[in-house]
């Protein structure tokens, strides 16, 4: 197994803890935040967007493109 193919079975563990976490989070008594307020919150200032536009090129550029 590649280096390669590693760092997309992390990020789909990633994706599948945060399905995960929403389940839980749409829960009735829960004390989670579902992710869509979570993300009007923040998405709500300008700064914010740039640095999650910025974080997410970095983390593409540096392991998903092909070497």
């Amino acid at each position: 197994m590649t280096s390669r193919l590693v760092v997309i079975a992390v990020f789909v563990a990633f994706g599948l803890a945060a399905v995960g976490i929403e389940a839980l989070a749409h829960r009735s008594g829960s004390r989670l935040v579902p992710l869509a307020r979570l993300l009007q919150s923040a998405l709500g200032r300008r700064p914010v967007r740039i640095a999650i536009l910025l974080v997410w090129w970095w983390l593409g550029w540096h392991f998903l493109v092909e070497p």
